[in-house]
C-alpha cells in the first residue's frame, strides 16, 4: 500500500507542476513577458517543484535526512541519468555561455553548499545565504534572458525561436488562468505530503535509511519532470535545451530548494549526506570537463555517466 501511495504522490507532483507552468506561463505571457525569460525562470521553477515540495515538507517532518538526499539524489539523477541517456539519443551541442558561465557557476554553488555543510548543519543563516546567492542568480538570468530576446528579436525580424511552448488560450479569462495555477500548486503540495508520508513508511518497514530512500526511490520520481522534458526536447530537435534544463534545475535544487528547506526549519547532515553532496560536486566538476573537451556531449561520455550512476547506487546501497 506504501508503494501505492509513494505512485500516487508522484502523479500528484508531476501533474501539478506541469499545470501550474501553463497557467503561470499564461499568465505571463498576456501581460508580455517574452518567452525565453518564461522558460528561465517559471519553467524552470515547475521542474523543480516536487524536489521543492518534498524536500521543505521533509524539513517540516523532521525527515532532514530525507530532505538533503532528495536534492543530492535528483542531481546525480540528472546529471548522470538525464544527461547521460540525452547524450546517448543524440549528440547534445553546448552553447559557449554554458562553458564559461553557468556550468562554473553551479560548480561554485555545489561547493558552497560543501563549505555550509561541512559541519554537518544547515542553519537558517545557511538557508539565508543560499537564498541570497538564489535571488542574484534569477535577477541574472531574467536581465540575460531580456537582452537575449531583444537581440533575437532583432536579428529574426521581431521573430524570437523558443523551444517552450508559451502559446496562451485566449479562451481562458486570468480569474481562470489564475485558479489553474492555485490547483497546479495544490496538487505540488499535495503530492509531497503524500510522496514523504509512504516514502518514510517504506523506510520504517524495510529497515531502509532515509538518506538511501531519498537517493533512489524519491530522487528519481522527483527527477521524472526533468527527464521527461529533456527527452521530448531532443525528439524535436532542440537538444540544447536538455542541458540548459538540468544545470538551471540543479541550481534551483541547491539554492532554492535547500535554501527554503534549511530557512523552515534547521537540518542537521550525516557524514554520509556530506559525502553525498561532495559526490555530486565532483561529478558537476566531470560533467564541465566533457562539455569543455568538443563544446558536447557524445554517446560515449553518455555511457561513461550511466556507469558512474548505477556503481554510485550500488555503492550508497551497500554502505
Amino acid at each position: 500500500m506504501p508503494f501505492l501511495f509513494l505512485i500516487i504522490g508522484f502523479m500528484f507532483l508531476i501533474k501539478g507542476a506541469d499545470v501550474f507552468v501553463e497557467g503561470a506561463a499564461s499568465i505571463a505571457k498576456r501581460f508580455n513577458v517574452p518567452p525565453m525569460v518564461i522558460g528561465l525562470t517559471i519553467v524552470a521553477m515547475g521542474t523543480s517543484a516536487p524536489e521543492a515540495a518534498v524536500s521543505v515538507g521533509s524539513s517540516l517532518a523532521g525527515q532532514n535526512d530525507m530532505s538533503i538526499a532528495n536534492v543530492v539524489g535528483s542531481n546525480f539523477f540528472n546529471i548522470l541519468v538525464v544527461l547521460g541517456v540525452s547524450s546517448i539519443i543524440a549528440k547534445l551541442p553546448v552553447q559557449e555561455d554554458t562553458i564559461k558561465k553557468d556550468s562554473p557557476f553551479l560548480i561554485a554553488v555545489s561547493l558552497l553548499l560543501v563549505v555550509l555543510g561541512s559541519n554537518l548543519n544547515l542553519d537558517r543563516i545557511d538557508g539565508l545565504i543560499l537564498l541570497i546567492v538564489f535571488t542574484l542568480f534569477l535577477i541574472n538570468t531574467v536581465k540575460s534572458g531580456l537582452k537575449g530576446s531583444n537581440n533575437d528579436s532583432v536579428d529574426n525580424n521581431g521573430e524570437t525561436a523558443v523551444a517552450i511552448d508559451t502559446s496562451v488560450d485566449e479562451s481562458i479569462s486570468i480569474p481562470k488562468t489564475i485558479l489553474i495555477c492555485i490547483v497546479g500548486i495544490a496538487g505540488i503540495v499535495l503530492g509531497g505530503d503524500i510522496v514523504v508520508n509512504s516514502a518514510t513508511t517504506i523506510a520504517t518497514s524495510f529497515g531502509m535509511s532515509e538518506n538511501l530512500v531519498g537517493l533512489t526511490i524519491v530522487a528519481v520520481g522527483t527527477s521524472l519532470p526533468e527527464f521527461v522534458t529533456s527527452v521530448v526536447a531532443i525528439k524535436k530537435g532542440e537538444t540544447e535545451i536538455a542541458i540548459g534544463n538540468v544545470i538551471g534545475s540543479n541550481l534551483f535544487n541547491i539554492l532554492l530548494v535547500l535554501g527554503l528547506a534549511a530557512l523552515i526549519n534547521p537540518m542537521s547532515m550525516s557524514m554520509l549526506a556530506l559525502i553525498d553532496v561532495i559526490f555530486m560536486t565532483a561529478i558537476t566538476v566531470l560533467l564541465y570537463f566533457f562539455m569543455k573537451k568538443n563544446n558536447s556531449l557524445v554517446k560515449k561520455q553518455g555511457i561513461v555517466l550511466i556507469i558512474i550512476y548505477i556503481a554510485y547506487m550500488i555503492f550508497t546501497i551497500v554502505r
